[in-house]
Formats: structure tokens, sequence, C-alpha cells
């Protein structure tokens, strides 16, 4: 079984859990030329659950095939689902992002 799929599954998060993941996801924005996403994409993807990557991509007027790699590195981290068609954010991802919206209110 994917390690994946247990991972995303688990909404309970410690404040250790959550330290790391906000690490790695600091982590993705600061090597990103684009500047700073992961957040802007896990809402993306959670106000839109099951659009397909080309339609999500011209929401945020982003490039499909950049789009596509980076919420599967989202998904890597258990944040993000692939379905058949399209995307939704984890149990795990929701729980993420709602700590992030506390941490960054205005984003």
């Amino acid at each position: 079984m994917d390690p994946r799929i247990a991972l995303r599954e688990s909404d309970t998060l410690s404040n250790e859990e959550f330290a790391e993941i906000l690490k790695r996801l600091d982590r993705l924005d600061n090597a990103s030329k684009v500047g700073a996403w992961t957040q802007e994409v896990l809402e993306l993807v959670s106000n839109n659950p099951e659009l397909v990557s080309g339609e999500l991509a011209k929401k945020a007027n982003l490039e499909k095939l950049w789009l596509k790699l980076n919420i599967r590195k989202l998904k890597n981290l258990g944040l993000t689902v692939s379905l058949e068609v399209g995307y939704r954010i984890s149990p795990r991802g929701i729980e993420v992002l709602h700590r992030l919206r506390q941490l960054n209110p205005s984003r």
C-alpha cells in the first residue's frame, strides 16, 4: 500500500508534526522561482475540488505543467489527493491549511 494514503488520512497533527510540515513547505516556497506558492495552491485545490489541472491553472494564472508538478509535491507530503479527474485536499491537508490560515490570515 502507498504510504501516502495513510499519511493523507491522518488529520491529527502534533505541534511537532505541523512544525516539520511547515518547515518542508517553507523549503518548497523558498526554492521556487515564483516565490511562496504552497498555501496558494492548497487554497486553490481546497476551493476547487475535482477540477482538472488545466482549469485550475487558468483560475490561478499558472502554467499547467508547473501546477501539476507542485501539486504532486504536496501529495508527497500527504496534503492533496489525485483523483481520476482533478484533485482534492486530503484530511491532513485540511488540518494543515487550517493552521496555515491562522498563521497567515491575509493569504
